[in-house]
C-alpha cells in the first residue's frame, strides 16, 4: 500500500467529513469518533447527492438528498440491493490521516 498523509484529525469534525480531491473525483472523510476515521467515495449513486454533507451516525452516513444509509466500512447501503458506493482504506498514525494512494489509483473517473 502506498499511504498518502491527507492531515491531521483535528481537521475533519467529529461526526462531520471532510472532501479531498482526487484525479479521479472527490473522496468524503469521515470521522465517527474520537479517534475513528472512514474514507468514501462523496457521491450518492442514487441521485449524486453530496455524503460529506450528509449525517454521520455510528459508522454509517446518510445521504442529505434521500436518507439512503451507507454503512461506511462496507459501501453497502442499508435496506437497497442496488445501492454502493467505493470505500477506500484509512489509518492514523500519531493523529495524521493516512489514506491508501494505490486503492485511489484503482478506481477509474466517473
Amino acid at each position: 500500500m502506498n499511504w498518502i498523509d491527507i492531515g491531521h484529525i483535528e481537521e475533519v469534525p467529529l461526526r462531520g467529513a471532510r472532501v479531498l480531491k482526487t484525479p479521479v473525483g472527490c473522496i468524503a472523510v469521515f470521522r465517527t469518533g474520537e479517534a475513528e476515521i472512514f474514507a468514501a467515495s462523496n457521491s450518492c449513486p442514487h441521485k449524486q447527492g453530496p455524503l460529506s454533507e450528509g449525517i454521520v451516525h455510528g459508522q454509517s452516513v446518510t445521504c442529505p438528498l434521500h436518507n439512503w444509509v451507507f454503512d461506511l466500512n462496507t459501501g453497502e447501503a442499508q435496506g437497497s440491493d442496488d445501492g454502493r458506493i467505493d470505500v477506500y482504506p484509512v489509518r492514523l498514525e500519531h493523529g495524521r490521516i493516512l489514506i491508501d494512494g494505490d486503492a485511489i489509483g484503482q478506481r477509474s473517473a466517473a
